[in-house]
């Protein structure tokens, strides 16, 4: 069983499970396994603990029983007198847990698992991505194109490899063309499920890449030392991220350019053509916005607090870069502060 339980250990680091999720279900299935075997045809079975040593894999089975003054049923009860031989520390409800293992259990044990641990595996996968809707566990992942077609991509990610994955057309950069055999990165934007399988839905359009990627590429935001206040993006095209330092040491800006700009360009790569504004976040909404409309240069940013309006001035020259090309520009920075912002040339 150890060689087995070594086996389970090496199968959920490969798969990214949580080993309880599968031992948790093992020492379920052998309690009924216990039963089946040793209790067969008979009526009196007791409750059963089946235990797994997280730590060298031995199992132990106990029978429960409830500590009470006068014994009506010994499948279920032990009396404090008997209780007491075991340790003086019980008391009248305490739950005694006393071992029974058999000498041949490893046999059963080891059948047992080798007919549930492919199916809790199966399972299991599922929990991690499926079971919380929540941006914890809808993350990036890596696939690789396998199939295209005009309406979505198929998509193969080994780490959910019983899931069928799509990249749908709605998810898909404009421009952005797809080949079998390209190694992307993607967000899980939804998962969906059937009585056949699972689909993960995945994005390339998605905000949320955008955010792992920065937190992949950036040691400061993985430590909590710059912090993302916002992201606003049309995909395959442009986006602003608003970034700020917790530490004054730190420019939040230079950290997530990086040396040389290599790590914002490693972004870059991944996002193809997609231009990338870093912006500097202010609790001052005049600022911040000024900021936002970047690469434009602001003469005045004047905002109205009960409407979350700004009326922004801009130099002549610049009010077609402050706007953007089709209003791109602007919309942006209305997006990523919450503010409307109405822009004039002065």
């Amino acid at each position: 069983m150890n060689e087995l339980f070594k086996a389970i250990k090496d199968l959920c680091e490969d798969r990214g499970i949580e080993e309880n999720v599968i031992i948790d279900a093992l020492e379920a299935a052998l309690v009924a396994a216990y039963k089946k075997n040793y209790y067969k045809g008979k009526n009196d079975s007791p409750n059963v603990l089946v235990s797994i040593d997280r730590e060298t894999g031995e199992i132990h089975v106990y029978s429960q029983k409830t500590v009470v003054e006068l014994v009506l049923d010994p499948r279920e009860e032990i009396s404090l007198e008997d209780a007491r031989k075991i340790s003086g520390n019980y008391e009248l409800g305490d739950v005694v847990n006393i071992e029974e293992t058999p000498k041949d259990f490893g046999r059963v044990s080891a059948m047992t698992a080798k007919q549930v641990v492919t199916q809790r595996i199966r399972e299991a996968e599922r929990g991690i991505v499926y079971g919380d809707r929540s941006e914890r566990s809808l993350g990036m992942v890596t696939g690789t194109v396998i199939l295209v077609d005009p309406e979505r991509v198929y998509v193969d990610v080994e780490q959910y490899n019983q899931a069928e994955a799509i990249l749908p057309k709605k998810e898909q950069p404009e421009g952005e063309i797809y080949e079998p055999g390209d190694v992307l990165r993607f967000y899980v934007s939804d998962v969906k499920t059937d009585p056949r399988t699972t689909h993960l839905i995945l994005s390339r359009t998605h905000p949320g890449l955008v955010k792992k990627l920065f937190e992949k590429e950036v040691p400061e935001i993985a430590e909590g030392i710059v912090e993302i206040k916002g992201i606003a993006r049309e995909g395959g095209s442009r986006t602003k991220i608003a970034v700020y330092s917790n530490d004054p040491e730190v420019d939040a800006q230079g950290a997530c350019i990086g040396p040389k700009g290599m790590r914002v360009q490693n972004i870059n790569d991944e996002l193809k053509t997609e231009k990338i504004d870093i912006i500097k976040w202010s609790e001052d909404p005049a600022e911040y916005i000024t900021a936002a409309l970047s690469p434009a240069k602001v003469v005045s940013c004047t905002v109205n607090e009960e409407d979350k309006s700004a009326r922004v001035v801009v130099p002549e020259y610049q009010l077609s870069l402050a706007i953007g090309k089709s209003g791109q520009n602007v919309r942006l920075a209305a997006k990523l502060t919450g503010w409307k912002i109405d822009i004039s040339a002065e």
